[in-house]
């Protein structure tokens, strides 16, 4: 593979031109050798100096296996992590061994838009090998199953487009907005609910296109509670990031701010204390982040979750339920408890949006039902999350709760408690 210039990457810089995509990468002197890896990772580790931002033991693993001679400020500056992110799958090919379900994802299809493909050294060093049932490779790796068109799946399956008032602001609940500021991800998941968008758009869409959705926002003093997302907002860079929540907090009625994004899981170098340093100027600002099974939750993103609970910024989680991934009330468990310990309050468990060639991702809905009913009374009531179903056709985020009223009967409320057992309540006012 042609192994890009210094001088090919200059305009990723953080004042690059706003139209740019980061460039795709080209393999700087990647290395193919399963039996390296698993030596580098077996071996005995020799301290780590202090850095900047931490280096685990896996990532240093594969920064040794597959990216050698790069250096380890290198591999923790967020803007490599983006030039060298993993694009294709003959790139894929040269660090897993690919099923041919996953080799089928090359065909090309009239009737499906393919997602794009991204998946940053950092995330891939988190990826197995050789299993292609591991949950995190379920979720980025593409598959045959994509172009499979089920019945019921549509490519806005919320009619977002339809609520968009404006270019980029999607505008549902009376008090706030979602504002899609960017078309980039740094890591496609496979089930991505925006995926008209990010097929398409897969790029920054630039400051100045987002001049109507802020004087749509001025416009309307009903608009209290602005949720940025895209794409993520956290791939832009700072100035950009800067831009955007400055002319937001400068809007009077504008009271709080949300950033919704899974760069801290998949990027957690871009967590750097330049960002942090922005985001702390703007506060109310919260963040909604992205995670879907707990073996994301390593010492890089526990340093990033640090950073942003330090400065102040209240994190919650949105989980999407994936057959095969997270479906198991244990792996929910260990998920939800390990974001509690990230200072991450669990908020959304989403079902399963269909979007086309999602089948093989989706669960019946009893499942998250048997999962918040497996969660309710045996852990902590701030790792349970909310289980909603994101209505198709633009009906919003309705909530599911199993059932535990047995009857009403003569003043008397019947409950059946996690347990099981029947209590009942007097319901006499």
């Amino acid at each position: 593979m042609k192994m890009q210039s210094d001088d090919e990457f200059s305009s990723f810089s953080s004042e690059r031109e706003e139209e740019d995509e980061p460039p795709s990468f080209q393999g700087q002197k990647l290395m193919t050798t399963a039996e390296q890896l698993a030596a580098n990772i077996n071996r005995k580790q020799i301290p780590p100096r202090k850095l900047e931002f931490p280096l685990s033991i896996n990532s240093n693993a594969f920064l040794q296996s597959f990216f050698p001679g790069v250096s380890e400020k290198d591999w923790n500056n967020w803007q490599w992590q983006l030039r060298n992110s993993f694009t294709s799958i003959d790139q894929l090919k040269r660090i897993l061994f690919l099923s041919d379900d996953e080799m089928g994802s090359m065909v090309d299809s009239d009737d499906v838009d393919p997602l794009p493909l991204r998946i940053t050294p950092y995330y891939a060093s988190l990826i197995s090998q050789g299993n292609v049932n591991q949950a995190i490779r379920k979720t980025v790796v593409p598959v045959f199953d994509e172009f499979i068109l089920s019945e019921g799946e549509a490519s806005d399956p919320l009619s977002e487009e339809r609520s968009s008032p404006v270019s980029h602001i999607v505008h549902r609940y009376p008090d706030r907005v979602l504002f899609l500021v960017t078309g980039f991800c740094a890591a496609y998941c496979r089930y991505c609910t925006r995926s008209h968008m990010v097929a398409k758009n897969k790029c920054h869409v630039g400051i100045k296109a987002w001049e109507a959705g802020l004087n749509y926002i001025r416009s309307d003093k009903n608009i209290r509670d602005v949720l940025i997302s895209g794409g993520d907002p956290l791939s832009m860079p700072d100035s950009h990031i800067q831009y955007l929540l400055k002319n937001l907090r400068e809007i009077p009625h504008v009271e709080m701010i949300r950033i919704g994004t899974k760069i801290p899981v998949v990027l957690p170098q871009r967590i750097s204390k330049n960002i942090v340093a922005i985001l702390k100027k703007y506060h109310p600002l919260y963040m909604s982040i992205h995670f879907t099974h707990p073996d994301e939750l390593t010492t890089e993103v526990q340093e990033a979750c640090s950073r942003l609970a330090d400065a102040g910024v209240p994190l919650g989680s949105q989980t999407v339920l994936l057959r095969g991934v997270n479906d198991d009330v244990e792996i929910m468990r260990r998920l939800m408890t390990g974001l509690l310990k990230l200072r991450v309050r669990p908020y959304y468990l989403y079902q399963c949006d269909p979007v086309p060639g999602s089948a093989h991702f989706k669960t019946p809905v009893s499942k998250g039902l048997d999962i918040i009913r497996g969660l309710r009374g045996h852990v902590s009531g701030y790792a349970v999350p909310q289980f909603v179903v994101d209505a198709p056709g633009g009906g919003g985020k309705i909530p599911l709760l199993p059932d535990y009223v047995e009857r009403w009967s003569n003043g008397e409320l019947c409950l059946r408690n996690y347990r099981g057992d029947l209590h009942t309540y007097p319901d006499t006012v």
